[in-house]
């Protein structure tokens, strides 16, 4: 049988059709202001999307929080663990469910660049007393786990207690508890307590460089080791962690400038980044950075963030990566703060304008609206985005990414609002229909528009029966 251009057709509409009522239905589940009948409908659905956005919302109706915490369905379960808008408290109680979900709790949520709120605490009781180890390990590592949780634990007797505490809570140990794991029984306790103090030992660092021979670990302490003329000698000879040698600062200086013309560009760049070093000397290395390149915030630059005058020095420098450095400082000066706010290489802009508090408005108005990177579009959230004025600003501009700004001043009319729902470009339409200020009437039309129906279904102003209607009309059972 010859499938026809018609059928073809017909078929893609099905398609998008089907896609824009997921779409809606993922929307719906987002609602701020959907009640429990209508989200205990979307989580009936035997869709993963669907309950995973559930998870994620903000506030829980109780019989919806019951419904997720008592389901059949594991999956249901998990994705109520791993939410980081959850209360801690309704995820510690998944542990008085099936004991499979203790795992899951364990683990916990992983958001990007946020806090996770802790547990209760006779929720890690629990998990740390549980008898699958890998629920132990678990939660050892989660994110999230509070200090006092985790300090008592640097006198288990299981090793690996000791080591989570050892890595996670340093800096809240006593010198006596600190003392012990660095004469701990088990080794890797004893290594993972070296690496704190590395830096300032040259008889620890010799004793793990041959310890960790042969493990990725070993680049951290080649890197961050305080190195005796031998050892360092030795580890030069070697050819090997070169550009993590080049970037410790304890490396002789003589030993150092026998990488600055190393055939490799990353030891070079390591070399010209090194502390110490004037503009000239600096300048005379071959290096290149790249305005996509990525670079590790450097280690000398951040333990130096209390220094107003070595981050001046940084901030001023020629060196990118040294302006970089010092712009992800919230201790940065504030005429450095300007300066940099105005630097010719974009990462420099962008990671002041996403860490620095101070960072000026305009910078991240600048950077939203003609940056590439995927991050400038996180920017608008910032306290300091100049949403006032928007509105007479961008409300006419031929931009269209420039007029979707127009819906965040909240001083934007009714009439412009009425009128930028209207734009001819989708995502300016869809700005407008996920504010709560759009006139119902005007709201309930946009739920027609294929392209902006799931922005006006998530909408916080959609009244609850036109929601209903929504769910009737993708056939969602009752």
């Amino acid at each position: 049988m010859t499938t026809t251009r018609t059928d073809t057709g017909r078929a893609d509409k099905l398609k998008a059709r089907d896609l824009t009522i997921h779409q809606i239905l993922n929307a719906l589940a987002g609602n701020p202001a959907a009640p429990a009948g209508v989200l205990l409908r979307l989580l009936a659905l035997d869709d993963h999307s669907i309950r995973h956005r559930l998870s994620y919302r903000e506030s829980f109706p109780d019989e919806v929080a019951e419904a997720m915490l008592g389901h059949s369905d594991s999956r249901v379960r998990r994705v109520l663990a791993a939410s980081w808008t959850v209360a801690p408290e309704l995820r510690a109680r998944l542990l008085d469910g099936p004991a499979s979900d203790a795992y899951a709790v364990a683990s916990g949520p992983m958001p990007y660049r946020m806090a996770v709120p802790p547990l209760p605490d006779w929720a890690y009781e629990r998990l740390l007393a549980h008898e699958r180890g890998m629920v132990r390990y678990e939660t050892l590592n989660a994110a999230g786990v509070p200090d006092h949780v985790l300090v008592p634990l640097a006198g288990h007797p299981d090793p690996l207690f000791r080591l989570a505490a050892c890595r996670r809570v340093w800096h809240a140990l006593t010198d006596g508890v600190r003392a012990a794991l660095l004469d701990d029984t088990d080794p890797s306790v004893r290594r993972a307590a070296a690496l704190w103090v590395v830096h300032e030992d040259e008889e620890c660092t010799a004793e793990l460089v041959d310890a960790y021979a042969g493990d990725w670990q070993l680049s951290e302490v080649v890197e961050r080791g305080r190195l005796g003329p031998d050892l360092a000698e030795r580890l030069l000879a070697g050819g090997t962690w070169l550009t993590h040698l080049a970037r410790n600062p304890t490396l002789p200086a003589a030993l150092a400038s026998r990488l600055a013309h190393h055939e490799d560009p990353a030891v070079r760049l390591a070399v010209s980044a090194r502390p110490g070093l004037s503009e000239d000397e600096r300048a005379a290395i071959d290096w290149e950075i790249g305005p996509e390149d990525r670079l590790d915030t450097l280690r000398w630059v951040w333990d130096a963030r209390a220094d107003q005058d070595a981050l001046r020095r940084c901030a001023t420098s020629a060196h990118p990566w040294l302006r970089r450095s010092a712009a992800v400082c919230r201790e940065l000066p504030e005429d450095c703060v300007e300066l940099l706010a105005g630097d010719e290489d974009f990462a420099v802009r962008l990671l002041l304008a996403e860490r620095h508090p101070k960072a000026p408005a305009e910078l991240l108005l600048d950077l939203y609206l003609h940056g590439t990177h995927r991050a400038v579009g996180m920017l608008v959230g910032k306290p300091q985005f100049p949403a006032a004025g928007l509105a007479a600003r961008f409300g006419e501009a031929a931009d269209p990414r420039a007029r979707a700004l127009a819906v965040h001043d909240p001083e934007a009319t009714p009439a412009l609002l009425e009128r930028l729902s209207r734009d001819p470009d989708a995502d300016v339409r869809a700005a407008v229909a996920r504010d709560a200020r759009l006139p119902v009437g005007r709201l309930v039309e946009l739920l027609a528009d294929p392209d902006v129906a799931s922005a006006a279904a998530g909408n916080p102003a959609l009244p609850v029966a036109e929601m209903t209607a929504l769910l009737d009309a993708a056939g969602v059972p009752e």
